[in-house]
Protein backbone atom coordinates (compact mmCIF):
# COMPACT_ATOMS: atom_id res chain seq x y z
CA UNK A 1 0.00 0.00 0.00
CA UNK A 2 1.17 3.26 -0.71
CA UNK A 3 1.53 6.10 2.00
CA UNK A 4 1.70 9.91 1.97
CA UNK A 5 4.23 11.14 4.16
CA UNK A 6 4.33 15.06 4.83
CA UNK A 7 6.86 16.66 7.22
CA UNK A 8 6.19 20.30 8.65
CA UNK A 9 9.18 21.85 10.82
CA UNK A 10 7.27 22.77 14.18
CA UNK A 11 10.55 24.71 16.34
CA UNK A 12 13.99 24.55 16.51
CA UNK A 13 15.58 24.40 20.20
CA UNK A 14 17.26 27.56 19.64
CA UNK A 15 15.13 29.71 19.16
CA UNK A 16 11.57 27.87 19.86
CA UNK A 17 10.22 29.51 16.82
CA UNK A 18 9.60 27.51 13.87
CA UNK A 19 12.11 26.59 11.35
CA UNK A 20 10.21 28.41 8.20
CA UNK A 21 6.70 29.06 7.18
CA UNK A 22 6.90 27.15 3.90
CA UNK A 23 4.95 24.23 2.53
CA UNK A 24 5.10 20.49 4.05
CA UNK A 25 7.11 18.47 2.24
CA UNK A 26 5.52 15.16 1.12
CA UNK A 27 7.10 11.82 0.71
CA UNK A 28 5.63 8.83 -0.93
CA UNK A 29 6.39 5.52 1.01
CA UNK A 30 5.05 1.97 -0.42
CA UNK A 31 4.96 -0.04 3.42
CA UNK A 32 2.23 -2.87 4.71
CA UNK A 33 0.98 -0.31 7.16
CA UNK A 34 1.20 3.23 8.28
CA UNK A 35 3.86 2.14 11.13
CA UNK A 36 5.97 0.16 9.13
CA UNK A 37 5.69 3.79 6.75
CA UNK A 38 7.09 6.20 9.64
CA UNK A 39 9.25 3.44 10.39
CA UNK A 40 11.13 3.79 7.08
CA UNK A 41 10.34 7.83 6.85
CA UNK A 42 13.05 7.97 10.30
CA UNK A 43 15.54 5.13 8.38
CA UNK A 44 15.62 7.25 5.12
CA UNK A 45 15.61 10.61 6.66
CA UNK A 46 18.37 9.83 9.61
CA UNK A 47 15.83 11.06 12.44
CA UNK A 48 14.49 9.67 15.69
CA UNK A 49 10.78 9.01 15.96
CA UNK A 50 9.48 10.72 19.52
CA UNK A 51 5.82 9.86 19.14
CA UNK A 52 3.04 7.95 17.04
CA UNK A 53 -0.53 8.29 17.42
CA UNK A 54 -2.55 5.58 15.11
CA UNK A 55 -6.60 5.33 15.90
CA UNK A 56 -8.17 2.52 15.59
CA UNK A 57 -9.92 3.76 12.70
CA UNK A 58 -8.90 5.98 10.09
CA UNK A 59 -6.80 6.80 7.35
CA UNK A 60 -4.52 9.18 9.43
CA UNK A 61 -1.24 8.98 11.61
CA UNK A 62 0.49 11.20 13.35
CA UNK A 63 4.04 11.24 14.58
CA UNK A 64 6.20 13.87 15.96
CA UNK A 65 9.98 13.00 14.72
CA UNK A 66 13.06 14.90 15.83
CA UNK A 67 16.62 15.69 13.90
CA UNK A 68 19.48 17.62 14.92
CA UNK A 69 18.07 20.51 17.00
CA UNK A 70 14.42 20.40 14.50
CA UNK A 71 11.19 19.03 15.32
CA UNK A 72 8.87 17.69 13.05
CA UNK A 73 5.13 17.24 12.58
CA UNK A 74 4.34 14.47 10.63
CA UNK A 75 1.01 12.75 8.85
CA UNK A 76 1.03 9.85 7.59
CA UNK A 77 -2.14 8.75 5.42
CA UNK A 78 -3.27 6.43 2.43
CA UNK A 79 -5.07 7.67 -0.47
Amino acid sequence: MQYTIESRPLTTESTHRAAYDGEPRQTTIEAANAGDAITQFVLQSASQLVSLTSPPSGKESVATVRKDDFVFLVRVYSD
